[in-house]
């Protein structure tokens, strides 16, 4: 863990948007664990931004942003959807890698180019990980008819419509068990350890409580 601030002004304003997106909390904590930083280097950050207009820390230690910061964190976290985009859609860049690569491009992103890829692409599509430009609640994803692979139904065949992407290391294990954006996955058990056994276009495995509750899927219409 990192032990001093590495990451910038634009990264903490977004990880604070995309946990508010996804009805968490934030406190400091949270943005130790989202960051990879010590809480040393996130009461810093925090002390620095609340200063600068950015957020808000309450009493209780609950962080929120700003309008000021909230626009910031908007923009940085469009740049990163375009980003994501661009280098998949035009440039052909497997899914599993266009996160790490928009992380280190998004915040060069100059105003005129952004708005050339807004242009292009537009503001409403999905990234390659069949996401939106901000994350939604578990509860928005359920209305939608959306269900965690963790929690759908054996002898099932699903889509998969949503990744977690922050964890590159979940992604290339994603991509290596044809767990991809779109493709097709049948339940066949879940298992008393909480694992569960899929089959999938490259195959059948099992994978664990940690990988399944980071996929959302659709059941697929007409499919047991």
């Amino acid at each position: 863990m990192k032990t001093f601030i590495s990451v910038s002004k634009e990264d903490y304003l977004k990880a604070i948007l995309e946990a508010e997106s996804e009805g968490q909390t934030v406190i400091s904590a949270t943005l130790a664990h989202w960051l990879d930083v010590s809480p040393p280097a996130v009461s810093m950050a925090l002390r620095r931004l609340k200063r600068d207009g950015f957020v808000d820390v309450k009493a209780d230690g609950i962080v929120r942003l700003t309008p000021k910061g909230k626009e910031t964190a908007y923009r940085t976290a469009l740049r990163h959807h375009l980003i994501e985009r661009m280098l998949s859609e035009m440039f052909g860049m497997p899914w599993y890698e266009v996160h790490d690569e928009a992380e280190r491009l998004e915040h060069a992103v100059s105003p005129a180019f952004e708005a050339r890829l807004l242009e292009k692409l537009g503001e409403k599509g999905t990234c390659p990980h069949g996401n939106s430009v901000l994350p939604e609640t578990p509860v928005q994803r359920g209305r939608q008819g959306l269900a965690l692979l963790s929690e759908a139904k054996e002898l099932t065949e699903y889509t998969v419509c949503s990744l977690y992407e922050r964890d590159p290391k979940l992604l290339q294990f994603l991509n290596e068990v044809g767990i991809e954006p779109q493709g097709a996955v049948r339940i066949v058990k879940k298992n008393y350890d909480q694992t569960v056994a899929i089959e999938t276009a490259k195959g059948s495995f099992t994978i664990g409580a940690p990988a399944a509750q980071k996929v959302w899927v659709r059941r697929r219409r007409g499919k047991g």
